[in-house]
């Protein structure tokens, strides 16, 4: 049966299937084994508008209600990028008075604590009650529900319209994105921007980084496909920006038509997507089989160095690792513990594959021989922290872009 492309009613064709899979951030007490929620894992490209898109939706309130348990003020980079953001626009787009900002999916507001230091008018908009009550604590106003027409509309009746409309890893997560644009046209000002932060498709198919493709991220954007969503809801992408964060993302800037000229930023990303073939079915289908592959090469790899008697232990218990472990089969007898920094982790399992999560203290007590780095995004600051591991003759075991030990 061909799927139906959410945003411009095409025909999407799977490339990609990783089969049942856990819900991602259901870290389980011991006890609730037996009891996960699972679902179907598969990924098309639309032959019409390019959008990368899951072929199975998982239901909004499984995955952000008051169990969501990510909190963006975890990670010191994240704190600094979020930080110098808003500073940026405090400068420009929300200098002078009465302006306003709304960010979709605030998360623990720390994007907004700038901005209510900066006394800006604000409102973030959130659906998980505890990351509402943390950003709350700081000082700043959250509405918690889901953002969508509907909510938007309600937004502007309330507040006004918005000089910006922010999102960081969160535009990718709505399956209802159509809404949420219409949302944005009923509340964005005539003159005001649109900025969102989203994981780059180019990267993932480039770097083989197939643990970005799990159950929050339903879309997997590239210039491309955005600019075409764009046009269809009464924007225009008027600039698109590289940044480093989770392992690569763009951040992309809407406008209304004519109100800024485009970057030629732009441009040269449409170029450069033609040129590596991002909206060809074939590169999809050729990414697919290097996923395959290099499921294939790490269970190989961790057989054998169990049968061989080395220890191995995994390290960064993330969201993403979900995919990983249950799409490769991994499990206690291949990586007996994983350890994560996170204390709300500690003693429960991980998603679908059920290996116990460890503080890092566990990690040196004592070393394993070879460490599988789940948290790669993280490798350089990771590495340098367990400087250690490797003197003692400690060896990392990569997955991305392709299996290694380093």
């Amino acid at each position: 049966m061909t799927q139906i492309c959410r945003i411009c009613g095409g025909a999407v064709h799977k490339f990609l299937d990783f089969g049942r899979q856990p819900l991602s951030h259901a870290f389980l007490k011991p006890a609730e084994v037996g009891k996960e929620t699972f679902y179907h894992l598969a990924v098309g490209i639309c032959a019409s508008c390019t959008m990368v898109q899951q072929l199975e939706e998982v239901s909004r309130d499984l995955l952000f209600g008051p169990g969501y348990s990510y909190r963006s003020s975890g990670s010191a980079v994240m704190r600094k990028h979020f930080d110098r953001l808003a500073q940026r626009f405090l400068n420009r787009e929300l200098a002078g008075a009465g302006r306003f900002v709304v960010e979709i999916g605030s998360n623990d507001g720390i994007f907004l604590k700038t901005i209510s230091e900066g006394a800006v008018a604000h409102l973030g908009v959130d659906p998980c009650p505890r990351a509402a009550e943390i950003a709350a604590d700081k000082g700043v106003e959250v509405l918690v529900d889901f953002f969508d027409e509907d909510t938007a509309t309600q937004i502007r009746a309330t507040h006004g319209p918005a000089d910006v409309i922010y999102a960081a890893n969160t535009l990718g997560r709505l399956p209802y994105l159509p809404s949420a644009l219409r949302g944005v046209d009923a509340l964005l000002a005539d003159r005001g921007v649109f900025v969102f932060e989203e994981r780059y498709l180019g990267d993932i198919v480039a770097q083989t980084r197939f643990d970005q493709i799990y159950d929050e991220q339903f879309y997997l954007f590239t210039v491309r496909s955005v600019h075409a969503a764009a046009a269809r809801h009464g924007f225009e992408l008027v600039d698109a920006k590289r940044l480093p964060v989770h392992g690569g993302s763009v951040r992309y800037t809407l406008a209304r038509p004519g109100v800024r000229p485009q970057n030629i930023n732009v441009a040269g990303f449409l170029s450069q997507e033609r040129a590596q073939g991002l909206g060809d079915p074939a590169t999809m289908l050729a990414f697919a089989e290097r996923v395959q592959h290099a499921r294939s090469r790490l269970r190989t790899l961790l057989r054998e160095l169990r049968d061989s008697g080395q220890r191995v232990a995994g390290y960064g218990a993330t969201a993403r690792c979900a995919t990983v472990a249950t799409y490769c089969g991994l499990g206690p007898d291949l990586v007996p513990y994983i350890c994560d920094p996170s204390p709300a982790k500690h003693g429960r399992l991980a998603p679908g594959s059920h290996i116990p999560i460890r503080s890092p203290k566990a990690f040196s007590d004592p070393y394993p021989d070879y460490a599988l780095l789940f948290a790669w995004n993280r490798a350089d600051e990771i590495m340098a922290k367990e400087r250690e591991f490797r003197k003692g003759g400690g060896r990392w075991i990569l997955y991305v872009p392709e299996v290694r030990i380093v």
